[in-house]
C-alpha cells in the first residue's frame, strides 16, 4: 500500500490514541473519521459503544472491523430502500475492505484474533476486562485498530483520486 497523506496518517494515529485511552475498537475507528461525515465525537463514540469485545463482548466480528463497516455506511451507504445498485456498491466496498483486513490478520472474528495472540477468550460475562499495562501488552487490539483505520484511510485516498 502506498503512503497516506499527513491528514489521514494523523487519523490512523488518533484511532490508536482513542483505544489507548480506554475506548473500544469500534469506537476508536469511527471517532477518528467521524467529523468527515458531520458527526461529533460524542455521537461517534456512542454509535461504536456496543461493538466492543466483538459485539457486546461476545467475541464475534472484531470491533475495529465493525468500525470500518460503520464508516463505509456513512461514506457510501444508500438511503433509498429500493436502491439495489447503491446497496450493492456499499456491500462491495465492505467486502473489499474486510478482505484486506482478513488477508493481513487472518480473520475478522474477534475470538480468532485474540486466540492468534494467545489471549484468553471468554464470553461468560458482560464486564469488560480492566485496561492496565498487562492488558495493553498482551492484546493485539491496538494493532487491529491501526490496521482497520489504515485500510479505511487508504480507501478514502483511492476514492478521492478518482
Amino acid at each position: 500500500m502506498e503512503e497516506l497523506t499527513i491528514e489521514l496518517e494523523a487519523r490512523v494515529r488518533k484511532s490508536v490514541d482513542y483505544f489507548m485511552e480506554g475506548y473500544g475498537c469500534c469506537q476508536s475507528v469511527v471517532a477518528a473519521f467521524a467529523d468527515l461525515y458531520g458527526m461529533d465525537e460524542n455521537t461517534a463514540l456512542r454509535i461504536g459503544a456496543g461493538f466492543g469485545g466483538g459485539v457486546g463482548r461476545l467475541r464475534m466480528i472484531c470491533g475495529a472491523v465493525s468500525g470500518v463497516v460503520t464508516l463505509v455506511g456513512l461514506d457510501c451507504g444508500s438511503t433509498d430502500g429500493d436502491d439495489r445498485e447503491g446497496k450493492a456498491y456499499c456491500y462491495k466496498v465492505v467486502q473489499d475492505l474486510l478482505e484486506q483486513f482478513k488477508q493481513k490478520n487472518g480473520s475478522v472474528v474477534c475470538a480468532d484474533l485474540l486466540e492468534q495472540s494467545n489471549c484468553k477468550v471468554s464470553t461468560d460475562t458482560h464486564i469488560p476486562d480492566a485496561r492496565d499495562a498487562h492488558y495493553y501488552s498482551t492484546r493485539p487490539c491496538a494493532r487491529k485498530v491501526e490496521d482497520a483505520s489504515r485500510i479505511f484511510a487508504h480507501y478514502l485516498m483511492e476514492k478521492n483520486k478518482g
